[in-house]
């Protein structure tokens, strides 16, 4: 080492060894760690033989799996039975009342995060298969009277003997959901020819009209919020009908600007006028350019309605007119109106769009500042989200029509970091090789055992895409934290959500038949316990539901030790090409009950 004059400093002689020896040290002290911390996770061969096939061959892997001990879950206590740890009534009373806040998304902190498995309420029986399902589920399995007592005049369900019974009634549909659906469909034609295929129903009761337009080739997100009472969400998931639990309110809805078809609220009791607009501002965004929104209930057709409605015709007039108004200056156009059903179109030129940018102009034009797509605890804001120009090919009259659509590269692969039209196709392949593997792994994929899936992870939709002929549905969940792929997944006719994996998801327990992940604990677990994500799998999968991990052979044992743990039942299996560096563990939950089970 030398001084700044060029000579030698005075303990020139000594530095260079006293850096080695720090190298050493630094080493040793991992090594050490390491050690220790393999020590304090590992767990023996005999821990998971009976669940996992030995790996082939030492040498298939350069990373040393992870190891976990043993491990045994709890039962929660029996009210736990309907457990929504993110929307949990007992604790709303720590949040505001102001446009419903309590009612959003409060995970709790990880102090006080359930290490306990959920039980099924006593009595519980295998849920009725699809499509029988849609008409009736096991009073047992969603034991909650509320809704038959005072809708009953409605129609909405009905119970008999062990039974609810969904005759298909609603508020606004007295003749039926379907007779209600075929008037819609003649004031919106494109409902029939495959241009209309994606729907978000705001405030859906129990579901019956997303349950309707499955016959009719179109896929609806159905969207109510948690209740102390009604469990809506819950009952539509038993039906197996496509279902969230959600609200507008203060944070916008976990799903990409410009992706729906058509949004629709019957009786849905939303203010839509209220608070400068901004609900209505929520679905304007949501709502592909052209796109449809159905309202019927007050004020629609309030000349013939309005003594029904505890009001006078002037004020039902008033809130029409405000509601006209409003949808006017958010650039809606009036399409279609007959008896209690009204359309707005949602305008796709930028005629109407140019003059939000004028002085003065309410609700105003977004700033470029507020990403578009964002829909992750995004706080919703009081602006026009306007349509980006470059997207022109998004437009529902310009976007392909279903079901060419699904395997059709849409413009907006390319905004994702990496993606294009070849990457698309290529997707598209590579899942219509492993589903094809799967299906021999898992031979209930494809029967009426398997109902209700959810891709945990999904990038383009490719394992959605490869099931469409199946009669099941696909929740497709793209991370928070990974690359924006959602958009694309929508323009393909396919339906999914946000959502971060620390974070318990927005459904009700005992709702999908099979979960998919894909190499989620690779890319998430330096962020999320591989723990507490498996025991969110445990509380939303059915009882008899199947989990299929696709994992780095560092993960998969790991994972199979901790699923035994929660009374799965897993086996190892190769993937399609037998790669050593990643498997497959098909996994399967075991029915159980409760050992505090309550007589009857």
């Amino acid at each position: 080492m030398k001084h700044k004059d060029g000579k030698p400093g005075p303990q020139g002689t000594r530095v260079f060894p006293m850096a080695i020896l720090f190298v050493v040290l630094c080493g040793f002290s991992f090594y050490l760690g390491g050690i220790f911390c393999s020590e304090k996770n590992r767990i023996e061969p005999s821990d998971v033989k009976d669940v996992t096939k030995a790996v082939r061959s030492s040498k298939e892997s350069l990373v040393a799996p992870l190891q976990i001990k043993t491990v045994s879950f709890a039962e929660c206590s029996s009210d736990y039975q309907d457990y929504t740890p993110c929307t949990d009534p007992r604790r709303w009373k720590k949040y505001g009342v102001h446009r419903l806040t309590f009612m959003e998304r409060h995970c709790p902190p990880i102090f006080e995060r359930k290490e306990c498995l959920v039980p099924p309420p006593d009595g519980y029986k295998l849920p009725i298969r699809w499509p029988n399902s849609r008409d009736e589920c096991w009073y047992r399995n969603v034991p909650y009277d509320w809704i038959n007592k005072q809708k009953s005049n409605q129609n909405w369900l009905r119970k008999e003997g062990e039974k609810f019974l969904f005759p298909g009634g609603g508020t606004m549909f007295p003749r039926g959901v379907s007779a209600y659906v075929d008037l819609m469909q003649d004031l919106i034609p494109e409902m029939k020819d495959g241009t209309v295929r994606t729907a978000i129903d705001t405030g859906c009761g129990v579901a019956s009209w997303g349950g309707d337009l499955l016959d009719r080739g179109i896929l609806t997100v159905s969207l109510a919020p948690r209740d102390n009472h009604e469990a809506q969400v819950q009952f539509a998931l038993e039906r197996g009908i496509p279902a969230i639990l959600g609200i507008i309110s203060t944070q916008r809805l976990p799903f990409p600007s410009n992706s729906f078809d058509m949004a629709h609220c019957s009786r849905c009791l939303i203010p839509w006028t209220e608070f400068g607009g901004i609900y209505l501002l929520e679905i304007h965004r949501i709502l592909r350019p052209g796109g449809f929104w159905v309202l019927s209930g007050p004020p629609v057709n309030y000349e013939n309605r309005w003594r029904g409605w505890n009001t006078t015709i002037e004020e039902q007039k008033s809130d029409y007119d405000k509601l006209q108004e409003l949808l006017t200056s958010l650039c809606f156009k009036l399409y279609n109106k007959k008896d209690d059903i009204a359309v707005w179109k949602k305008l796709s030129d930028d005629s109407c769009y140019n003059k939000l940018n004028e002085p003065d102009v309410y609700p105003p034009k977004c700033d470029d500042s507020l990403e578009p797509d964002s829909g992750w605890y995004t706080p919703l804001r009081s602006c026009v989200v306007v349509p980006d120009p470059k997207l022109k090919k998004s437009a529902l009259k310009s976007i392909p029509r279903w079901p060419e659509r699904l395997h059709v590269a849409p413009d907006r692969v390319s905004d994702v970091h990496g993606g294009s039209a070849s990457a698309f196709k290529h997707d598209d392949s590579k899942w219509r090789v492993r589903l094809k593997h799967y299906k021999k792994l898992l031979p209930a994929i494809g029967t009426d055992k398997i109902r209700n899936v959810m891709d945990m992870n999904t990038v383009y939709g490719g394992f959605a895409a490869g099931m469409i002929d199946y009669p099941l549905w696909v929740m497709n969940v793209v991370s928070s934290y990974a690359a924006n792929t959602l958009p694309v997944v929508y323009d393909r006719g396919l339906i999914g959500t946000y959502h971060d994996w620390c974070e318990a998801f927005s459904t009700y327990p005992r709702t999908y038949d099979l979960l998919h992940l894909d190499g989620l604990f690779t890319a998430e677990s330096h962020r999320c316990e591989m723990k507490y994500v498996l025991l969110e799998m445990d509380r939303i999968l059915r009882p008899n539901g199947y989990a299929i991990v696709r994992e780095s052979s560092y993960f998969v044992d790991a994972v199979a030790t901790i699923a035994k743990g929660m009374r799965w039942g897993c086996r190892k299996e190769d993937t399609e090409y037998g790669i050593g560096k990643e498997k497959v563990l098909i996994c399967q939950k075991k029915l159980w009950y409760s050992s505090n089970r309550t007589s009857r």
